[in-house]
């Protein structure tokens, strides 16, 4: 025993810079311990993201719902206009999907509000439907003008063909062919391009928002 206050005293003096150095190292411990629960949504939400990348869905992160609008349009979320950069980021994340799309909208738990999220999903999948029907509406006017164009330049040789035919060879006829034989020409093969390329070069962007608006739309929580 007497010799236990003197271990006690020796001990003390070459460990009271450890008990000090461990007495700052408690909130350092209770710091990561508030910090722990992060750690889980993490891994969650990683591990969520690799399934719907497996699934061949699509998979957005939002902080909060105005991210899927545009930042100057303020009407309520059933006629906002939607955000440039959202869709361009669903456009990107479906360049290679199946003609089935499932978008995932990840939001926080804390701030979800099933009624606000359905109004979403309405006014979402109605852009795309409203998109789809200005392009066939588009596609029809070229094909008109097409068509038009087309009528006009076969008119246009069939007179000169005629003018061939009935004026005599001479200045006259030369003037006229060099006139309207190029434009029934331009004219007729315009027609061909409102017709078939111009249409053509829309379909795959149609494609596009019919499948986006025949998509599954879905919340869930990070």
């Amino acid at each position: 025993m007497p010799n236990s206050p003197q271990a006690q005293q020796s001990s003390q003096q070459p460990h009271e810079p450890q008990k000090d150095a461990r007495q700052p190292a408690q909130p350092v411990h209770a710091g990561q311990k508030q910090a722990a629960p992060t750690t889980p949504l993490v891994d969650i939400s990683d591990a969520e993201k690799q399934r719907l990348l497996q699934l061949s869905e699509i998979s957005i992160i939002l902080d909060t719902y105005d991210d899927i609008f545009s930042d100057f349009d303020p009407r309520p979320y059933d006629v906002r206009s939607l955000s440039d950069d959202f869709l361009l980021e669903v456009k990107k994340a479906t360049r290679h999907k199946g003609s089935k799309i499932e978008l995932k909208v990840m939001m926080p738990e804390a701030l979800r509000k099933p009624e606000q999220e359905t109004v979403i999903k309405k006014r979402v999948k109605a852009h795309y439907r409203n998109t789809v029907e200005q392009i066939n509406r588009d596609v029809l006017k070229m094909r008109k003008k097409g068509g038009l164009f087309i009528l006009v330049g076969v008119v246009i040789l069939t007179l000169v063909v005629l003018m061939l035919s009935v004026v005599p060879a001479g200045l006259v006829q030369t003037f006229f062919l060099f006139l309207f034989e190029p434009a029934g020409w331009f004219t007729l093969w315009n027609g061909f391009d409102y017709l078939f390329l111009q249409p053509s070069s829309r379909y795959e962007e149609r494609d596009f928002y019919h499948k986006m608006s025949n998509s599954e739309i879905s919340f869930i929580s990070y």
